[in-house]
């Protein structure tokens, strides 16, 4: 069956059925938890008002002192993004270096996933990357109230976003009233088609009790395809089947991810006295994906078939977060309280089959087999007085306590057999914040924060611990001379705890080269940043805004890994990670949204953004001076949506695109480069309630381009003087595609 067929099927399928849209732009009513506030707001607002508005909805202006950036998810909704990952694409300075249509470890700034914070409102998230990154592909769109992009945090914020913070704002019972339903497809080009439905609902339990809550289930696959042609010397010709340099082999792979997702989210709030509040709510995520990888190999220019590998991977993934907060007021002090429990959960088996058989690839052979179990439970307390509240001068003291617990089991083939590990950090904030706010054009927000970190790892009956402390001023200046126009400028210090593989004291074999070895290093230090961020921001008519912002941060302590002696087969090096790198990253960023009153269209609205990349470290390994590992210089999207008002219908799309970025290992250097990413939207209001919409992803059918030139050698110092030198052993062109993603979504509100 065609696409097309399959497309116009659930058209008229989903006719029949109701869908739940983005919710109204809310603000917590307390900012403790590192949430934005919004100048505007409608906390009274019906379900059907914000399903059937046809109104184009812009990027919020915050009055926040710290530079913060908030997106509702209406200004995503209309693309229908199916994750936090898929919402992320459109927003200034945000990358990823993962597969076609693969949105997974946010990169802000260009720089590495683990210099990004993700929070989710305002809480840690833990996940299940050593790096503490997290996969913010997990998170359905569903669940989002708003996104906000921390660029400087203030004192009582978590001071672990070097990048940049994300701050993943849930759905919230005093947004509006009523309730959503939704029912769409995902097609693929091939024909896959995979279903998704949500419902949720809003109401009020007497005059001061909100409560919402909400359940999403989706499923999504993607399939690709991948070609590599490998070489044995750099190809002068852009003909893979040249005589010079000799072709040494040809690989075809096919790589399908598919899986589930279902998710859900409560929370309930009640008011008392003048301006108390206490409220109470969770969420939780569960994925199961499988995905299967089949390569084909064939050898020489007469593509002679050597051998086929089939890797199949179960995995399955939770994240559950409990919180609670009050604000108590006592008179000319007011006292806040909040606590939470966020947990992950992660067991993924992977198994690698070799066979030589071309015609038939159930004559394979296990040749590696792989599990990883892990579990990450964080508690987190805080408490805090404020005072001053009204004044012209504020004063925040606080603290936040959080008390970390991971544990896992690696069994594969290049670690010891069955290796469990344990990772204990508890963590003492204390912090004050003086705001000083003469008007409401001026406000200067100074603050400390001192980290205290508490840390132990045990591994194979080995108990290592490390405490260090550091102290993260943080000084924030906001200037609006008139309403139309807002300027910031922010230093602050944030910092990078390590990656959890680094500090475990297990030996890994095959790494980072075939015969080397790498044993981790408890005894790591931080990384630690001063950051300045400088900006400006006006507002353009009723809606529009515009924003521009000049970024830098200095790094050190960075951890690289060294050579400390011979492995133990006496054939490589042993390897350790250590703090001997710093480096440096900057930027500019521009970003504008708007309807075109001044040309008379106010139902044309343009989206776009720009932002320019650059830094400057040490390789570990050459000691020659580069850019960070996938920083591009270039990043840009650029998109309309446009309202038809005669006929209750919208339309819109959106461009964007990166420029080229290379990554350094010690025995190959990565070139990578992507094709522009085209997307589009039509929509169409039933009456009152229903809209109907059909959006296209990866419209260009776009390409990831990676050029990999390899060296080799029988130790590891002449593998360098082989690349000093640039004698190739390798040269590899990999091409991968997805194609299409086509989904048709109809969206009710009662």
């Amino acid at each position: 069956m065609t696409v097309s067929k399959f497309a116009g099927g659930v058209c008229l399928a989903a006719i029949a059925l109701m869908a739940m849209p983005a919710a109204a732009q809310d603000q917590r009513e307390t900012q403790d938890s590192g949430t934005a506030t919004a100048e505007t707001q409608d906390q009274d607002a019906r379900a059907s008002d914000i399903i059937v508005n046809g109104d184009i909805v812009f990027r919020n202006r915050t009055s926040d002192p710290n530079p913060v950036l908030a997106y509702d998810l209406e200004y995503f909704q209309r693309f229908e993004p199916v994750s936090v990952g898929e919402m992320l694409k459109r927003v200034p300075g945000t990358t990823f270096t993962s597969d076609v249509l693969e949105y997974d470890q946010v990169q802000f700034r260009g720089l590495p996933p683990g210099f990004t914070q993700v929070l989710i409102n305002g809480r840690r998230a833990p996940g299940g990357e050593a790096d503490r990154s997290f996969f913010v592909d997990r998170i359905p769109a569903e669940l989002v109230e708003r996104i906000e992009i921390v660029r400087a945090p203030r004192a009582d914020q978590p001071s672990e976003g070097v990048a940049g913070t994300l701050n993943i704002v849930t759905k919230e019972s005093t947004a509006f009233e009523g309730g959503f339903v939704k029912a769409a497809a995902l097609i693929n080009a091939d024909g896959g088609v995979r279903p998704s439905a949500a419902i949720a609902y809003a109401g009020r339990l007497g005059a001061d009790t909100d409560f919402w809550a909400a359940l999403n289930y989706q499923k999504r696959r993607n399939p690709k395809r991948k070609v590599s042609f490998r070489f044995g010397d750099e190809p002068t010709t852009g003909e893979p089947y040249n005589e010079d340099p000799e072709f040494s082999d040809f690989e075809a792979q096919d790589d399908t991810r598919d899986g589930s997702d279902l998710s859900g989210s409560a929370e309930i709030v009640h008011r008392f006295g003048d301006g108390g509040r206490f409220r109470i709510g969770g969420f939780f995520v569960d994925t199961d994906r499988k995905e299967s990888e089949v390569s084909s190999t064939f050898e020489d220019a007469e593509l002679d078939f050597d051998e086929v590998e089939i890797q199949e991977e179960d995995i399955n993934q939770q994240t559950y977060s409990v919180t609670s907060d009050a604000v108590i007021p006592l008179g000319a002090v007011e006292l806040g309280l909040a606590g939470g429990w966020s947990a992950y959960r992660e067991d993924t088996a992977v198994q690698v089959f070799v066979g030589d058989n071309e015609d038939d690839f159930t004559d394979v052979e296990l040749d590696d087999e792989e599990t990883l179990d892990i579990k990450d439970d964080e508690f987190n307390f805080t408490a805090f007085l404020r005072y001053g509240n009204d004044t012209p001068v504020q004063l925040k003291t606080g603290i936040d306590l959080l008390f970390k617990k991971r544990t896992g089991r690696n069994i594969g083939d290049f670690i010891e057999d069955d290796f469990p590990f344990e990772v204990k950090e508890d963590r003492y904030d204390p912090y004050v914040r003086l705001t000083f706010e003469p008007s409401s054009d001026f406000t200067i927000d100074a603050g400390l924060r001192y980290e205290i970190t508490k840390r132990s790892v045990t591994a194979d009956g080995d108990v290592a611990d490390y405490d260090t402390d550091q102290l993260n001023p943080s000084l924030h200046l906001r200037y609006a001379p008139t309403d139309a126009d807002q300027f910031r400028a922010s230093v602050a210090r944030t910092v990078r705890r390590p990656n959890y593989n680094f500090i475990s004291p297990y030996l890994q074999e095959e790494s980072p080269g075939d015969d080397d070895e790498t044993i981790g290093n408890p005894a790591l230090r931080n990384e630690s940043a001063w950051g300045l961020d400088v900006g400006y921001e006006r507002r353009l008519g009723r809606n529009g805004i515009f924003g521009v912002n000049v970024f830098y941060r200095d790094i050190s302590d960075l951890t690289e890994l060294v050579a400390i002696g011979d492995s133990s087969n006496g054939l490589g090096q042993l390897f350790t990670p250590r703090n001997i790198g710093d480096g440096q990253t900057w930027g500019f960023e521009a970003d504008f949204s708007a309807p075109l009153d001044v040309i008379g269209l106010p139902d044309t609205g343009l989206f776009a953004n720009y932002t320019y990349l650059d830094s400057r470290t040490t390789d570990p390994f050459t000691g020659e001076k580069r850019q960070f590992n996938n920083q591009p210089h270039h990043l840009y999207n650029i998109g309309f949506i446009q309202t038809l008002r005669a006929a209750d219908a919208s339309f819109g799309a959106t461009i964007s695109g990166r420029s080229r970025a290379t990554e350094s290992n010690f025995d190959e250097v990565v070139d990578l480069r992507y094709d522009p990413d085209l997307e589009a939207f039509v929509e169409k209001r039933l009456g009152g309630q229903f809209v109907l919409r059909f959006t296209v992803q990866n419209i260009l059918n776009r390409r990831k381009k990676e050029d990999f030139r390899k060296y080799d050698g029988d130790s590891f110092e002449e593998i360098l003087e082989n690349r000093a030198a640039g004698d190739l052993d390798e040269y590899e062109i990999e091409r991968e595609r997805s194609g299409q993603l086509f989904q048709v979504t109809l969206r009710a509100a009662f």
